[in-house]
């Protein structure tokens, strides 16, 4: 899948409380990591500085983004369907991908925008890969095939240990929630420790690509290392 054309501007913004002048191209940015990890509110925070400087951004998510997407991610998730097998789990989250692209995120690059991405095809490496067992060459083809090897421009990694996201991401306040739980909140706190070895590996092969995020931290403390990792991405 080839990369759409992508304009170039320079302006001045202010991002997190500081201004900078930006030579900016439209950036595909993802946001990686465990659930409980803190990636999405986090980049709920960098569109609201996005915007609030004026940079045009989408921001979206997977496994969903589309309608079609969507379906696919509330089959995905249902509890009721227990545990997957790797496979499965990886050509549904790759139908979801592809759509998503053709739908979203190549429009939106090719109009000139920042997309900002809760989670790609690292998640894919990192659950179905390291998770769940499914060789990594596998799952190489099937992103050759859905999305043509598609590489963010820069991916934030929020990284703390396994218990620790587990405790957060399923508090009582989440658990009371309708739907609060989905399937993959079922799995052993093993499995996540694979997931984010996986994830771990996976930026250590693409350190040009990746900001390890320690999110273990303050919400302030891991707000600051997310500015510096967008400031340095934007303006390449």
């Amino acid at each position: 899948m080839s990369t759409p054309h992508r304009a170039r501007f320079e302006q001045s913004v202010w991002v997190g409380g500081a201004c900078y002048v930006f030579g900016m191209s439209p950036r595909f940015i993802t946001f990686e990591g465990l659930d409980g990890s803190g990636k999405s509110s986090h980049l709920e925070t960098a569109v609201s500085w996005f915007v609030q400087a004026g940079i045009p951004v989408v921001s979206t998510h997977e496994p969903g983004g589309t309608p079609l997407g969507d379906a696919i991610r509330r089959l995905f998730l249902d509890p009721k369907w227990g545990r997957l097998d790797g496979t499965v789990e990886s050509l549904l989250v790759f139908a979801s991908r592809r759509q998503h692209l053709l739908e979203v995120i190549d429009p939106a690059l090719a109009e000139g925008r920042v997309v900002v991405c809760d989670r790609f095809t690292d998640s894919t490496l990192a659950y179905q890969g390291a998770g769940r067992g499914v060789p990594l060459d596998v799952l190489r083809d099937a992103d050759r095939l859905a999305t043509g090897s598609r590489v963010p421009d820069r991916t934030l990694l929020f990284d703390l240990p396994a218990e620790i996201a587990r405790e957060r991401g399923q508090g009582d306040s989440r658990r009371a929630e309708p739907g609060g739980v989905d399937r993959l909140d079922a799995e052993e706190l093993s499995f996540y420790s694979r997931v984010r070895q996986g994830y771990r590996d996976v930026a250590a092969a693409e350190p040009h690509r990746f900001r390890i995020i320690d999110s273990s931290g303050s919400r302030d403390q891991t707000e600051a290392q997310v500015r510096a990792a967008l400031v340095d991405v934007l303006e390449a």
